[in-house]
């Protein structure tokens, strides 16, 4: 799977893919969204300080309470007002609420991750 393939999952406005560091990588946008690769670059920063805080907390939680099974983080979604961001690894895809299958963007992402 590719971005190209992400962006016909239902309610795909972009597609993204981005580095260990969060620098956007590639990205694929629907014509006449708003959303832009400045806004896909801020995005992919933002996924992956939020993955490195989610980690911490799961470590802590597995450190403190002797609970396992926090860890390893697979991927998040981010749900905003009009849309959502679903990542997986290095690679998201922002979709439209109204349209948005989690399950279905978290498959495909992975698919994408893997190739």
């Amino acid at each position: 799977m590719n971005l190209d393939q992400l962006m016909d999952l239902p309610g795909a406005l972009a597609a993204f893919s981005y580095t260990d560091k969060g620098d956007l990588k590639d990205h694929r946008v629907r014509e006449g969204s708003e959303i832009t690769a400045q806004v896909l670059d801020l995005l992919a920063h933002s996924c992956v300080a939020n993955m490195a805080v989610a980690t911490l907390e799961a470590r802590g939680w597995e450190s403190l309470t002797g609970q396992k099974g926090f860890e390893p983080l697979q991927g998040f979604s981010i749900v905003g007002l009009e849309w959502s961001a679903v990542v997986n690894g290095k690679c998201g895809v922002v979709m439209k609420n109204r349209d948005v299958n989690y399950e279905a963007a978290f498959n495909a992402i992975q698919a994408c991750e893997a190739a």
